[in-house]
């Protein structure tokens, strides 16, 4: 007995219902691979990551990196005001030398116009000493570069007269490599200005 051929239609049909849903069940592997791509760069976004001293991987929450980010640029502003303006006959060219580092072409200019107004040629003559007391830096890390406004209070110790002075400056910092020990946070000054000079009294010894 002849086997009946089947209907051509039923069997078109059948193909037809397996060939759409390979295809579908592709189109969900996919999706489903995409949203995980996703998912897991979101993850990564809002994490750092900091090579521990044994080598093993620490995850760090993006709010920490922020706040790590935070008292390293205070610090690296910090370092840098006190070496530029902490200066005297004795110790102006090896503290120059380390404020330069801290910054990019903008802080060598204001260096060489101080340098050409002779600023470092009165600090030996009259054996100046310019001690910095106090420098506080406000920082904006919503994006890089990061701005800042820093507000530093020195002493210009004149023998037996004591000038204090307020003096703003801004600027920005961008994260550059880190170099030990000339640039220990990996920050750079950008942009930097001497925004204003004010005297606020004379104090006679």
């Amino acid at each position: 007995m002849k086997t009946p051929y089947k209907n051509i239609y039923s069997v078109l049909k059948i193909n037809r219902f397996i060939v759409l849903s390979v295809i579908s069940l592709a189109f969900i592997s996919i999706a489903l691979s995409l949203w995980s791509v996703f998912d897991l760069n979101q993850k990564m976004l809002n994490s750092m990551f900091a090579v521990n001293t044994d080598g093993s991987v620490i995850p760090l929450k993006l709010s920490t990196a922020k706040e790590n980010l935070e008292v390293e640029a205070l610090a690296h502003l910090e370092m840098f005001h006190q070496y530029f303006y902490g200066i005297d006959a004795s110790n102006y060219e090896n503290h120059l030398e380390k404020a330069l580092w801290l910054g990019n072409s903008s802080v060598d200019n204001i260096y060489r116009q101080k340098k050409v107004d002779g600023l470092y040629n009165r600090l030996i003559q009259y054996s100046l000493v310019q001690k910095v007391q106090s420098v506080k830096s406000d920082l904006d890390l919503k994006q890089e570069p990061y701005e800042f406004r820093t507000t530093t209070i020195f002493q210009i110790n004149r023998g037996k007269v004591l000038d204090q002075y307020e003096l703003i400056t801004t600027g920005k910092l961008i994260h550059v490599d880190r170099h030990f020990p000339r640039n220990t946070h990996g920050l750079l000054i950008i942009d930097f200005f001497e925004h204003s000079l004010k005297k606020l009294s004379d104090e006679t010894r």
